[in-house]
């Protein structure tokens, strides 16, 4: 039932619901001194009637319609704070807002304007109906995307491990070819003398690009590794190459040798595995979604604790 209501309450689809007749009138929540009538929980729970219809005794239609219940004066409660807030800050959803949104939602469904008059009809609704739903959706999402979207990050290697994550998941291994070289520490050094090397390749590392890392590595002894798979190095270093995109040098990472600083020429994943570039924007737009879902649902139990709220069902 939660993910029915998600997909009603959040996604813009056709969920504006006609009032009923014969509606006894009563508060059943208060949201800062502003009222949740019973007509509104009444309303908006007529799309999942045919779900409580369906259970097969009385006794479970009950609590599954108390179930709904609960859950949708969760969702209207949710909504009377966002519609303050909006109020509060100027947010608002114009007629041109809504106009948009509907003839975006009538092409990505490849509706004519009568295909979609007909299936508002089909459903029971009127367009003044699914207007102010749509309205209410839209002002909800202006909302979040000012007051949320800037709490979420997601990066281009946070990206990367996701991929290389499912990969592994398909059974494809990742190898790295790398080159590397060494700032060498030794194994009596002192602190003094450790520091100090943790420095001069920290210097090194200033200096070092794609095009000069070969000759500097064949300098001091260093080299082309040549593929790697996971594993194949310590942990520790291994961590040093796992972030990196091809063309990238590592910092300098401590090892049993010395200080190691890594040039990743190449990496890769099996061979009918689609590479990074082909899935990076469908994954970031993935995992940008449930970090939004994730940061929303913080952000609302913010609001919530700085509100009055009182329920009455």
């Amino acid at each position: 039932m939660t993910s029915r209501l998600a997909v009603a309450a959040i996604v813009v689809a056709l969920t504006a619901s006609s009032a009923g007749a014969d509606v006894i009138e009563r508060v059943v929540a208060t949201v800062n001194n502003e009222a949740i009538f019973l007509s509104d929980l009444r309303t908006r729970a007529v799309p999942f009637l045919p779900q409580v219809a369906d259970a097969p005794t009385e006794t479970e239609r009950a609590a599954r319609l108390k179930e709904l219940y609960d859950e949708l004066l969760n969702f209207l409660i949710d909504e009377q704070l966002i519609r303050q807030l909006a109020a509060g800050s100027g947010i608002r959803a114009t007629d041109a807002d809504v106009d948009g949104a509907i003839e975006n939602l009538r092409m990505q469904n490849n509706l004519t304007e009568e295909q979609f008059l007909e299936a508002l009809d089909a459903q029971g609704f009127t367009m003044a109906q699914y207007r102010k739903d749509l309205k209410r959706q839209l002002i909800r999402l202006k909302v979040v995307n000012e007051r949320v979207r800037s709490r979420v990050n997601v990066t281009e290697e946070e990206v990367r491990a996701r991929y290389e994550e499912r990969a592994r998941g398909e059974g494809n291994d990742l190898r790295f070819h790398v080159s590397y070289l060494v700032v060498p520490v030794g194994e009596a050094a002192s602190a003094i003398e450790v520091a100090a090397k943790r420095q001069e390749a920290n210097q090194l590392r200033s200096t070092l690009t794609p095009e000069n890392f070969e000759a500097e590595a064949l300098g001091r002894g260093g080299g082309d590794l040549g593929w790697l798979t996971k594993g194949d190095l310590p942990e520790n270093l291994e961590q040093a190459i796992i972030p990196l995109s091809a063309g990238d040098v590592s910092e300098p990472v401590r090892g049993s040798k010395g200080f190691h600083i890594f040039f990743l020429e190449e990496r890769q994943v099996g061979t009918d595995f689609p590479s990074f570039d082909e899935m990076k924007q469908e994954l970031f737009r993935e995992m940008l979604d449930a970090a939004m879902i994730r940061q929303e649902k913080i952000f609302l139990e913010e609001i919530r604790r700085n509100a009055v709220i009182n329920r009455m069902l």
